[in-house]
């Protein structure tokens, strides 16, 4: 009999499959932990500020939320609440559809188009300071790997798909 102090925790992975996610999952965590750290430093999430740059491309015309919701890098499921915190600093504006009553609306405010362009910089050089160690090449490369590695997991219509 093999006593506890003998016995070994297997080292390494249960599959090329599972080194693979958690590869991409550990390198999620360390790119994110600088995104953090910059939009901790205005109040903001990354996903609000991703809700600001995609209002942005529209301002100054509103998008319906559920339209706003399709477009965002990663699902929101509270989407109203993240918009609520929004407003509440005055960056974006809702309001009701009159064509229809059940939509609301929602456009970037001057004030939130100002945050947006005070955040360009910053965020060009949080990109840089991410992957600016890989080649262009290389760069690529990792794209085309990541759209196939998603790619049968994108609903259909995903602007991600392409």
């Amino acid at each position: 009999m093999v006593g506890a102090s003998r016995v070994k925790k297997k080292a390494g992975f249960d599959s090329l499959h599972q080194k693979v996610y958690l590869s991409l999952w550990r390198t999620y965590d360390r790119l994110r932990a600088m995104e953090d750290a910059l939009f901790g430093e205005w109040n903001l999430t990354a996903q609000q500020y991703n809700v600001l740059r995609l209002l942005e491309a529209r301002y100054p015309e509103p998008i319906p939320t559920l339209q706003l919701s399709a477009k965002l890098i990663s699902r929101a499921p509270d989407i109203t609440r993240m918009l609520d915190k929004l407003e509440s600093q005055h960056w974006i504006r809702r309001e009701r559809s009159l064509e229809d009553r059940r939509a609301v609306l929602v456009a970037l405010t001057d004030k939130g188009m100002d945050l947006v362009k005070k955040l360009a910089e910053p965020v060009k050089r949080m990109h840089e300071a991410q992957l600016g160690h890989l080649s262009g090449e290389e760069m690529r490369s990792l794209v085309a790997l990541l759209q196939a590695a998603r790619g049968p997991h994108e609903p259909d219509g995903s602007d991600w798909n392409s």
